[in-house]
């Protein structure tokens, strides 16, 4: 019977015609009465067999499969630089790698009554009920071997508001006199495709664009600085207006630059070849499957 309750468990609710998006311990008892396996089963049983495997049917995980046609191409390019290395050739002292993108859209929410602290046997109370108040985007660059945020808030995103974080960057020491600043950024549109390589690294002789391929931020280490952002400053959201945001954010700014240390990035050139592989394999493996349902 535990055989079933597993299988059953590793199944899509969908494909076996269970009008559910994923199972919960009480639907698979219910479907396991109704097949009949068995004349009664607790929910509670159904979750001690599952856990034995660590099977958790209720919970999911959501990814993108890799639709660029040069993401090997660009995805190694971008593992290069973390590793200080760039067209075979190792970094010299005087160049540098930034990770930079933008956080959009930081609403002010004014709780109608001022959050708690948290007190003996009691959680950090958050009212529910806010006004809304405007926004700000909050842009950041991060130096990946040296652990320093720049960052700034705008009203907005763009051309515009992007290319003023980078003259914050390059006019400081030591990237103004340095010999070439790598910047490490997404497809967003503040910074897309060839007009954007044209235009900053125009401005900025020592400047090199690097995009990441598309839908790949994860591959941003300027993202982990972001979480970070939003577990310890944003959230939960209690702000008077923007002005109090952008001062929240530079004050965690200096705090963060302070301890940091760069990020332990262990994703490398090798890791992501065997990435592809079992990409593929997938691939194969559903093209297989999709040929024997036809046939």
């Amino acid at each position: 019977m535990n055989a079933e309750i597993k299988a059953l468990a590793c199944e899509l609710p969908a494909t076996t015609g269970v009008p559910l998006s994923r199972w919960s311990c009480a639907e698979l008892a219910r479907e396991l009465i109704i097949r009949k396996v068995v004349a009664f089963i607790s929910a509670a049983t159904i979750w001690r067999t599952l856990r034995s495997d660590a099977i958790r049917p209720w919970r999911h995980q959501s990814w993108i499969f890799p639709r660029d046609p040069d993401f090997a191409l660009k995805a190694a390019r971008v593992l290069d630089l973390y590793a200080r290395v760039f067209e075979g050739q190792v970094l010299g002292e005087r160049e540098f790698v930034i990770s930079a993108d933008e956080k959009t859209s930081i609403q002010a929410r004014c709780r109608c009554h001022p959050s708690l602290a948290a007190g003996k046997g009691r959680l950090m109370r958050v009212e529910h009920e806010y006004e809304r108040k405007a926004a700000v985007a909050y842009m950041a660059a991060y130096d990946v071997h040296r652990a320093r945020v720049f960052g700034r808030c705008e009203d907005t995103t763009g051309i515009v508001p992007f290319g003023r974080l980078v003259e914050q960057v390059m006019t400081v020491e030591p990237y103004a006199s340095a010999q070439r600043v790598f910047w490490i950024v997404d497809n967003g549109s503040s910074h897309r495709g060839q007009a954007s390589i044209d235009r900053l690294e125009g401005q900025w002789p020592t400047l090199r664009l690097i995009h990441l391929p598309i839908h790949a931020s994860w591959l941003n280490q300027v993202e982990i600085y972001f979480s970070a952002v939003q577990r310890k400053v944003v959230n939960p959201n209690d702000f008077f207006d923007t002005v109090t945001i952008a001062a929240r954010l530079a004050g965690f700014e200096d705090r963060y630059n302070a301890v940091s240390d760069p990020f332990d990035w262990t994703f490398t050139r090798d890791d992501l070849e065997d990435f592809l592989k079992r990409l593929a394999a997938h691939d194969d493996a559903a093209a297989a499957a999709a040929l024997a349902v036809a046939a």
